[in-house]
């Protein structure tokens, strides 16, 4: 294998970047700032669905009396909410100096109604994109044309998303379409669906899931219910991604690297009201630090990375 050292540009160690960034990371070689906003792109009006992985929750503590399996029902009432993401990388090569692939805030507003899947026992989320901005200019200048999207969420009554479907507007260009595509893709990873069984203030239980980002990553998210007013159910999340192979297979046929550390946990909060498509609010961060090694050079990859959700 090559010396990472010895890779021509940043779009090769970008490559590394963003294959860790959780929850389908930044897009392919270049950040957003490397397209010039007066670049013409060919739209695209094809709706394209995301498979989310299998979700596993487990209780651990029911919680004290009363208690009620929380489920989500349709609502044809429409919601509105504003979604927020951020997400930070840094990489070091060796002694060379860091380098930031950090993707800019975007916020989202965002309405929604859901309905139940006509043949199967699950909820169709609904969602109309409003007005998106970030403090990047050169992405903002490409983000008017995303006004009008829509976008869907396939749920189960307990709110484990199975699917994410995004129809772009047909002016929207591709710089645009990414960035609305990770920000929703975050979202979902960080959704927190319920047990089955009924659960009262204190419960605890785990949601297991696969991510896919370049490494395959066992995440773990332990769920607490800390409150539950009027339906409006408060939870306590903490969440742990470990990678489920020592060895980083690089895409591309590129080669390997051993995994010697990998460090990636967060925390947050959000309050659900489970007659809502959407969370009411709350943040949820994730972050860490991943160390990967070259066993053919010795060569040593240092990542420092992080995202955040929130939702108002």
């Amino acid at each position: 294998m090559t010396p990472l050292s010895t890779r021509p540009g940043p779009c090769r160690a970008l490559v590394a970047a963003a294959a860790l960034s959780v929850v389908l990371a930044v897009a392919a070689c270049g950040t957003d700032s490397d397209t010039p906003a007066t670049e013409e792109l060919t739209p695209s009006t094809t709706a394209v669905t995301l498979p989310v992985s299998d979700v596993t929750t487990t209780l651990v503590d029911p919680g004290a009396e009363p208690r009620a399996v929380i489920a989500s029902g349709p609502s044809q009432d429409q919601q509105s909410a504003t979604l927020t993401t951020e997400s930070t990388i840094v990489q070091q090569i060796d002694a060379a100096a860091p380098q930031d692939f950090s993707t800019p805030a975007l916020t989202m507003p965002m309405t929604a109604t859901s309905s139940e899947t006509e043949g199967a026992d699950t909820l169709d989320i609904a969602m109309t994109l409003g007005a998106a901005t970030t403090p990047d200019a050169t992405l903002q200048a490409s983000l008017s044309p995303t006004e009008g999207s829509s976008a869907r969420l396939t749920t189960t009554a307990s709110g484990a998303v199975t699917a994410l479907t995004i129809d772009p507007s047909p002016d929207a260009r591709d710089i645009a379409r990414s960035a609305v595509e990770q920000a929703l893709s975050q979202a979902v990873y960080r959704a927190v669906p319920f047990p089955a069984e009924p659960v009262g203030v204190g419960a605890s239980w785990t949601v297991t899931q696969e991510v896919v980002s370049g490494i395959s990553l066992k995440q773990t998210t332990t769920v607490t219910l800390k409150a539950l007013d009027n339906g409006v159910a408060t939870v306590d999340v903490a969440v742990e991604q470990s990678p489920e192979d020592p060895v980083w297979q690089l895409p591309d046929n590129q080669g390997t690297l051993n995994i010697e550390s990998f460090v990636m946990t967060g925390q947050g909060e959000l309050r659900i009201d489970p007659s809502k498509p959407l969370p009411l609010g709350g943040t949820v961060t994730v972050g860490g630090d991943q160390i990967y090694r070259d066993a053919n050079s010795q060569t040593t990859l240092k990542q420092t990375t992080g995202n955040t959700v929130t939702w108002s």
